[in-house]
C-alpha cells in the first residue's frame, strides 16, 4: 500500500511537475464525434449499455434496443443467474426513444468480474467488475465529457487505469435537445460504463427545456441515467437528481447534489441533505465526498459565481459535517484549492477541486483572474481526468492526469487526511 510522501518527495514531485508544465504546450481544439448504430445489430441488439451502484451488493444494468424485447440480464457463471426488470420509452418533439431497459441484480460479491449477457441477443457479452467492499478504493472523476476526439483521448486513458467507480459531476453527452446524440454518447462510453458503476449528477446541458414546446427539464437524463435515489426507502432522497451511496463497506460516504434541482430552505434538496448528513452524524464514515456541478469556487473567469447562491445555502452544512472533498464541473479547466470554507482557508473545510476538463466540444476555459487566489494551489486550462484512491482510513491520493499528447501525464498530485482522523476538526465541531 502507497504511504504519504516525505517532505523531500513531495519537493521532488513539484519540482518535476513544475518542469512539466513549463514544457507543456496546450492542445488545439479537435473535432466531434458521432458514434453510429452498429452495421451488423439489429432492432434486439442491446446497444449504450451502462451500469450503475444499487446499494453495495447490487448492480443496476441499462440498456437500449430499437424494439421492445424482454429486459432480462443473464449473468455469472455459465450466465447462471437471472434477473428481470422493465423498459420504457421517452419522447422529445418528434423524437422518439428506444426501448431502456432497466433491470438491477441480485446480491453480488464484492471484488469480482461477472460475464453477462442483455435480453434475447447471446452475441453481446459483458463484463463487469463490482467495487471492492473495503480499503483501499479507487474513484475516476471525469467532468463536463462531451463526444469529441478530446473525449476520446480522456475515455482511453481512463480504459488504463483500475478505478473501481467513475464519479461525473454533470454534462454528459452535449445533446442540448438533439437527442440522437444522446444515442451516440451511449455507445461512446459504452466500453468502460458497461464494465465499472457509473454514477452521475446532472449538468446545465443535461435540463433541454424549451419553453412551451418542451416544458419539463431533463426528460432525457432522467430517461436514460437512473440512479438510485429509491434504492432504500428509508434514505430517499425522492429525485434522480440528488441522491447519495456508500461504498468501501460503508467507510466512503458519496453525496450527489443537484446544482439545477432547488436548494433552497423547505425545498426537498435541502431538507433529504439534511436528514442524509444527520444520518452521517451518528455513524460516522472514515471518508466524506460531495459532487456538484457549477463549483462553489472558481478563480476562472468562465462561469465566474453561478455556484455562489448554492454555496451560500448549503455550504455550512457540508463544513459542520466534516466533508472531505468536493468535486466539481461547469468550467472547462481544472483548479485545486486548498481546504477552504466562507470564502478562507479552513484545516477543517474541505479541499475543492474543479475538473470539468473531460473533453467537451465547446472548449477550454483558458482565462484566470489574476493574482491567483492564495486559496488556489493549482490551475491549468487542460482536458484531462482525475483519479481518487482512498488508501486507508486516514489518506487519500488525488492526481490529476493532463491529456498531454494523447498520454495521460501526471500534472498534480497531492496527499489528503481525512477530517474524521483529525481530532482538533472532531473537536471543533
Amino acid at each position: 500500500m502507497a504511504s504519504p510522501p516525505s517532505a523531500l518527495r513531495v519537493a521532488v514531485l513539484a519540482c518535476s511537475l513544475l518542469a512539466c508544465a513549463l514544457a507543456y504546450r496546450r492542445p488545439q481544439p479537435r473535432g466531434a464525434l458521432f458514434v453510429p448504430l452498429a452495421d451488423d445489430a439489429d432492432r434486439l441488439t442491446p446497444q449504450q449499455v451502462h451500469v450503475s451502484l444499487v446499494g453495495e451488493d447490487r448492480i443496476r444494468i441499462t440498456w437500449i434496443t430499437e424494439d421492445d424485447g424482454p429486459s432480462v440480464v443473464e449473468y455469472g457463471s455459465q450466465f447462471s443467474l437471472n434477473a428481470t426488470g422493465s423498459s420504457d420509452t421517452y419522447s422529445y418533439l418528434l423524437y422518439r426513444s428506444g426501448h431502456i431497459h432497466d433491470v438491477v441484480t441480485g446480491l453480488l460479491s464484492p471484488s469480482t468480474v461477472y460475464d453477462y449477457r442483455l435480453g434475447t441477443n447471446s452475441a453481446r457479452n459483458f463484463s463487469l467488475k463490482t467495487p471492492p467492499k473495503s480499503l483501499p478504493f479507487e474513484f475516476a472523476v471525469v467532468g463536463d465529457l462531451g463526444q469529441t476526439e478530446w473525449t476520446g483521448s480522456t475515455l482511453n486513458h481512463l480504459a488504463a487505469a483500475d478505478y473501481d467507480v467513475l464519479l461525473l459531476p454533470g454534462d454528459l453527452s452535449y445533446a442540448d435537445m438533439e437527442q440522437p446524440l444522446w444515442d451516440s454518447f451511449g455507445r461512446l462510453v459504452e466500453p468502460l460504463a458497461s464494465s465499472r458503476p457509473w454514477m452521475v449528477t446532472q449538468g446545465n446541458h443535461e435540463i433541454e427545456r424549451i419553453p412551451l414546446l418542451q416544458p419539463k427539464k431533463f426528460v432525457a437524463y432522467e430517461a436514460r441515467w437512473r440512479m438510485p435515489y429509491d434504492a432504500d426507502p428509508a434514505t430517499s432522497s425522492g429525485s434522480n437528481l440528488f441522491y447519495s451511496f456508500d461504498v468501501a463497506g460503508g467507510a466512503i460516504h458519496v453525496i450527489m447534489l443537484g446544482s439545477y434541482a432547488d436548494f433552497h430552505t423547505g425545498t426537498p434538496q435541502r431538507s433529504w441533505l439534511a436528514a442524509d448528513l444527520a444520518r452521517l452524524e451518528r455513524r460516522r464514515p472514515q471518508w466524506v465526498v460531495a459532487v456538484i456541478h457549477a463549483p462553489w469556487y472558481n478563480s476562472n473567469d468562465a462561469h465566474r459565481e453561478e455556484g455562489e447562491e448554492m454555496r451560500q445555502a448549503l455550504e455550512a452544512m457540508l463544513y459542520e459535517a466534516r466533508v472531505d472533498v468536493v468535486f466539481a464541473g461547469h468550467v472547462h479547466a481544472y483548479e485545486r484549492f486548498e481546504r477552504v470554507f466562507n470564502g478562507s482557508s479552513d484545516f477543517c473545510g474541505p479541499v475543492h477541486i474543479t475538473i470539468g476538463d473531460g473533453g467537451n466540444r465547446e472548449g477550454l476555459a483558458t482565462q484566470y483572474r489574476d493574482p491567483q487566489p492564495a486559496i488556489s494551489l493549482f490551475r491549468e486550462a487542460s482536458f484531462g481526468h482525475g483519479r481518487f484512491k482512498v488508501e486507508n482510513a486516514t489518506h487519500a491520493l488525488w492526481t490529476w492526469h493532463r491529456n498531454d499528447d494523447d498520454v495521460a501525464v501526471t500534472a498534480d498530485q497531492v496527499w489528503i487526511t481525512s477530517l474524521a482522523s483529525d481530532p482538533a476538526c472532531q473537536r471543533k465541531r
